[in-house]
């Protein structure tokens, strides 16, 4: 079987984003979501808009996101949409937060581990393919986030969120549910975003700003690595596999405070369990396209 390949770059520039995009030789077609994390207030770790700027005007890419599941200025439409305007994604770029408006659109998940069920924002099927840029860094949850985090949580409605968190019942308080069960739907909820665009989507995975905690903090601790830089592919599961790999063979001494994060958290899970339900591979080939 042959190897995801994964492109990467240690060169860390808007010009980067786009050269790396550039080597997977690709073309999205159609209308082009480009799903981020607008960051939450007070947040100092989120990619800005300048940084991706020239890489989501190549696709003619419209910013896309979704509200959450807790408080903060992020859970309704209203206090997002000041956000973006706070952050100057709406400076830049046309943003459409997906689930501002319901019914949400149910994507079936016939073989997942946990959740059969993935709510996102009905505005997703106003697109025929996606960019997925993702700020790879620590989460206080998932343990990781990265491609997979936002093809899950990231494209889930605020109802969707509040369903991956309880695995499967939105009822139950987030932070009480059962890890593995958790990160089991995240996985599940993951795969069935990819299958929807039908090879119609890519990723890059930004290692910039490396902090134990993930965007959505308020109060987000500081990087605990150096930048390490870029990576592109076209499958979620291998660029996430390839960011923990170098994570876990760094010599910076700050990643061990990522990777207690990621083991107590459990993370690995979500990777396994997007592969184990066809959305990738953990065997890639990394490229690095300086040599």
């Amino acid at each position: 079987m042959e190897k995801s390949k994964v492109y990467f770059t240690s060169k860390i520039s808007p010009e980067s984003m786009v050269n790396i995009y550039e080597k997977l030789g690709i073309h999205l077609p159609g209308k082009v979501a480009v799903k981020l994390h607008s960051g939450e207030q007070g947040n100092q770790n989120y990619l800005r808009p300048e940084f991706v700027k020239e890489l989501v005007e190549k696709v003619n890419g419209t910013v896309v996101e979704c509200n959450t599941a807790y408080n903060g200025e992020r859970n309704t439409t209203e206090k997002h949409r000041g956000l973006m305007d706070e952050h100057e994604w709406t400076k830049y770029f046309h943003v459409d937060i997906m689930d501002a408006e319901g019914p949400d659109m149910e994507l079936e998940i016939p073989n997942g581990l946990q959740i059969k069920k993935n709510y996102v924002g009905k505005n997703l099927a106003n697109y025929d393919s996606m960019l997925v840029l993702s700020h790879f860094k620590g989460h206080a949850m998932g343990g990781f986030g990265g491609a997979l985090k936002q093809l899950s949580i990231g494209c889930a409605s605020s109802y969707g969120k509040a369903y991956i968190h309880g695995a499967g019942d939105p009822n139950q308080d987030m932070f009480q549910t059962e890890q593995i069960s958790f990160v089991k739907s995240m996985g599940d909820a993951a795969s069935s975003v990819h299958k929807y665009f039908h090879g119609n989507i890519a990723y890059i995975n930004a290692m910039v700003n490396i902090s134990r905690d993930c965007d959505c903090d308020s109060n987000a601790s500081a990087p605990c690595m150096k930048n390490i830089g870029i990576l592109a592919s076209t499958d979620p599961v291998a660029i996430d596999q390839a960011c923990i790999d170098i994570i876990y063979n760094s010599n910076d001494p700050g990643k061990e405070k990522l990777i207690q994060r990621i083991e107590e958290k459990k993370g690995i899970h979500i990777i396994e369990t997007a592969e184990k339900l066809g959305a990738g591979s953990r065997q890639y080939e990394l490229i690095d396209i300086e040599k």
